[in-house]
């Protein structure tokens, strides 16, 4: 198919540049920026940098998908910027994660029903709920000016968005930049992203307890196509998560784990998720690495990236 042709030309073309030169957290070029260097470590399936992915920024210290969120995350030495999308009435495609701005913003109404005026006169909230007096709801377009050759982008609600996300990160120059995930099953993903000729990378999300999950994994597998990385996803560890992890391992992909919440990785007892490790020591994200992931989203950025660079996973 076309679709395992788009997703693997850069995974190669790493490849290739890797198994010449070992282990590949051991730079093996100079880069012309940040973002060059993190592309490099996703399509080098070779490589032992974990590369770390921050949930909606740094929603701790300032209100979550807020360009402050973001340069704090850069300043962190994070990988990836993590974001949601909405369209707002007027068509502007803004950073938010829920279909209304009632709980990060002053304001109220759905997205899709407020012009984007609107939405930029009111102000963003905290996570403790508490209204800033300087911060306001980016659009994806000022977003991406933020990040541009300074972090990877990782658009998680918006694959609907596509056609409208390609004008403005062809736009600004920041396609190669963009990664973006799914559930849809492949022939719908290549019917959106095979109409460019330059694309975003793409991973596929796999729940691997529920049905669906299951079927759009074995679509994978049996049609022999390999993409950059696979975001799995488990709340009872097993027989499927074990047979999922060792099918992607033999096909040299890559694993995404979320360590936001116990439901995400394995259930409260598996010990995996962000606050387990921040009330019991860094050194519980050894079994999210022992299980072969080499990309991590954290709600926990500092503590992730303090561990792996204990450990020489992480620059």
């Amino acid at each position: 198919m076309k679709f395992s042709n788009f997703i693997f030309v850069g995974l190669m073309a790493f490849s290739m540049a890797a198994c010449s030169s070992g282990k590949s957290n051991e730079p093996v070029k100079e880069y012309a920026n940040r973002a060059e260097r993190v592309i490099a470590a996703l399509n080098d399936p070779s490589t032992d940098y974990v590369v770390v992915v921050s949930h909606r920024g740094d929603w701790r210290n300032y209100p979550e998908n807020s360009i402050a969120a973001i340069e704090s995350i850069i300043r962190m030495g994070v990988d990836v910027m993590e974001l949601d999308l909405k369209l707002t009435s007027d068509s502007v495609l803004v950073l938010c994660h829920d279909h209304t701005i009632d709980r990060t913003t002053t304001g109220k109404g759905r997205v899709s029903d407020i012009t984007y005026d609107s939405i930029a006169s009111c102000y963003l909230k905290t996570a403790h709920n508490v209204a800033t007096s300087n911060h306001r709801m980016p659009t994806l377009r000022e977003a991406l000016e933020v990040c541009k050759d300074r972090i990877v982008v990782n658009i998680d609600q918006g694959f609907q968005y596509y056609d409208l996300v390609m004008k403005i990160t062809d736009s600004l120059g920041v396609t190669d930049q963009m990664l973006i995930k799914g559930k849809k099953p492949m022939a719908y993903v290549d019917s959106i992203m095979g109409a460019y000729p330059e694309k975003m990378m793409y991973m596929p999300i796999i729940d691997i307890n529920k049905t669906k999950g299951q079927a759009l994994f074995a679509e994978y597998i049996e049609s022999g196509t390999v993409p950059l990385a696979y975001e799995v996803c488990w709340q009872t560890p097993g027989a499927e998560l074990d047979s999922c992890l060792a099918d992607i391992k033999k096909q040299n992909s890559k694993i995404w784990v979320n360590t936001l919440w116990p439901s995400l990785c394995g259930g409260d007892g598996a010990g995996m998720y962000d606050d387990y490790a921040y009330d019991n020591g860094a050194e519980c994200y050894k079994k999210v690495l022992d299980l072969g992931a080499s990309i991590i989203q954290t709600d926990r950025p500092e503590l992730l990236i303090s561990y792996l660079k204990s450990i020489g996973r992480h620059d």
